[in-house]
């Protein structure tokens, strides 16, 4: 298989949760593995608008960006993810889509990402995304009143 779904349960109700998914003051808090922060981030959110971040150590830039295919408020977010070369140029695309479930007040996330073109790079992204998650609940626990 090489398509990657991680499902986590935040204490926070799902309006939240999608806001801070496409609110780049939110994304800018949360988007990026342990060690990295987002230094940029810019979401046109409509479908067909393009979102890009930029995460860096302090040391290297590492830029993503991608195109909202679907945006369905508190529901679904579907969008390409691709990290960009240094030259501009975009690496393999692929496209993730998140689901937000409500579950008595606190949020079920589905997050899927798919295609991968081996197993190695699909494996490659759990940590770094469980990390973002990790980032995103501690987020999201400042953020709830």
């Amino acid at each position: 298989m090489t398509d990657l779904t991680i499902t986590r349960l935040f204490d926070a109700p799902r309006e939240l949760v999608f806001e801070v998914w496409t609110n780049p003051d939110h994304l800018a808090k949360w988007w990026g593995p342990k060690g990295f922060h987002a230094s940029s981030c810019t979401v046109r959110l409509e479908e067909g608008g393009r979102w890009r971040t930029c995460i860096t150590d302090g040391a290297v830039e590492y830029w993503s960006s991608g195109v909202y295919q679907e945006i369905v408020p508190p529901e679904r977010l579907v969008f390409s993810f691709s990290w960009e070369e240094p030259k501009g140029t975009r690496e393999h695309d692929t496209l993730v889509t998140v689901t937000f479930t409500d579950r008595d007040g606190k949020t079920e996330m589905t997050f899927h990402q798919a295609i991968f073109r081996t197993v190695a790079e699909r494996d490659s992204h759990v940590g770094g995304w469980q990390e973002c998650f990790a980032d995103l609940a501690a987020h999201l626990k400042e953020s709830t009143p």
